[in-house]
């Protein structure tokens, strides 16, 4: 079980799919040892400092959470069933709701889609959402962190710079 890293009040919470095996062995988000969303945060100066997995209790000193749609651990997202990701977007609704962060980032364009309650060919851009789904709570949408995803980093990366720059000219 990875638990989630949340409170209220946060300026931004990102959202993953669902944890892989090294997340689920570790206990913490985003532990694969490639995995890039520890470097891009730093990278982006979303932290002052590059951490490591078992710091993510960490993230909420500078206003990070983490969540994912689903918690049930599988190899690739792809294991994942509609009713487990239509259950997961209701309960991700639901602490958003309650959380209230000023972002929602969520870590691929399907994740948003299923939150979205938006078919799967329909087009999403990365970036700031113009659809509200939730009053006070901005959409945001960046790129996978995993290894095996094929966007370029440095396009990962300026999705995070722009999300960067969006929490602190809202400040």
């Amino acid at each position: 079980m990875v638990p989630d890293v949340l409170a209220e009040g946060l300026q931004v919470i990102f959202v993953g799919y669902n944890p892989g095996r090294a997340s689920e062995e570790a206990g913490h988000h985003f532990a694969g040892p490639q995995n890039l969303f520890w470097p891009l945060l730093y990278e982006a100066g979303l932290t002052p400092r590059r951490l490591r997995a078992e710091e993510d209790q960490e993230l909420l000193l500078y206003g990070i959470g983490i969540t994912n749609l689903v918690s049930r651990m599988t190899p690739s997202s792809a294991d994942l069933t509609d009713a487990e990701k239509a259950a997961g977007a209701q309960r991700l609704g639901g602490k958003l709701g309650q959380l209230k962060p000023r972002v929602a980032c969520f870590l691929g364009k399907d994740i948003y889609r299923a939150h979205a309650g938006i078919a799967g060919g329909r087009v999403v851009a990365w970036g700031v959402q113009e659809a509200i789904m939730i009053p006070g709570v901005r959409d945001y949408v960046a790129p996978n962190p995993s290894r095996r995803s094929t966007i370029p980093y440095t396009v990962r990366l300026a999705t995070m710079k722009e999300l960067s720059g969006l929490l602190t000219y809202d400040r």
